[in-house]
């Protein structure tokens, strides 16, 4: 027989990680804003191997338009502008020969509603996660009753399955309107 508590607590901990997903992805979409989320997917050679910018150099946002690079090693910075170059950032960057920095252009009209469109692509993506999360916990508790689970316990069961599923849709859509707000926000 399955343990009720202990199947909700795997689904709740498999959607929670659904959600931490999204957030991660969602930090990486370029707003208009500086934020230094957007250079994490870019690994930079240092030494013969691949290795994250943020090892290599100090990141910072001195102001909301634009991103500072320090490398700790100053012949890291060649190494470091073809990283930025070769990744989809899409900003090129400039160099003093010191600091390395990324200017944020402010996105148009066109281009805000481009990436609202996306992070909703990524978050509903997201919520179909959560809704199959959800299915296949509903399958292994009427499973359960063949098994011997009293039919009571497994309407409960479903009632705080389903409780947790609103309130992880909940948070999916906080995310998104927090994210389309920071988006469309000039």
């Amino acid at each position: 027989m399955i343990d009720v508590k202990e199947t909700l607590g795997n689904a709740e901990e498999k959607m929670e990680m659904g959600v931490m997903y999204l957030e991660e992805q969602l930090a990486r979409i370029r707003a208009g804003r500086a934020n230094v989320a957007i250079l994490d997917g870019i690994k930079v050679e240092s030494y013969g191997s691949m290795v994250p910018l943020n090892q290599v150099a100090n990141l910072s946002t001195p102001d909301p338009r634009s991103i500072a690079i320090r490398p700790w090693d100053k012949k890291q910075i060649k190494a470091i502008e073809k990283a930025i170059m070769d990744s989809d950032v899409g900003i090129t960057p400039e160099n003093n020969g010191e600091i390395i920095r990324l200017g944020i252009p402010v996105p148009t009209e066109e281009r805000r509603r481009e990436l609202s469109k996306q992070c909703n692509k990524i978050g509903e993506g997201t919520k179909v996660q959560i809704r199959n999360i959800r299915a296949e916990v509903k399958d292994k508790l009427k499973k359960a009753i063949k098994d011997g689970l009293s039919e009571d316990l497994e309407k409960d069961a479903e009632a705080d399955l389903q409780k947790i599923h609103d309130k992880m849709i909940k948070k999916v859509d906080a995310l998104l309107a927090a994210k389309d707000k920071e988006i469309m926000t000039v």
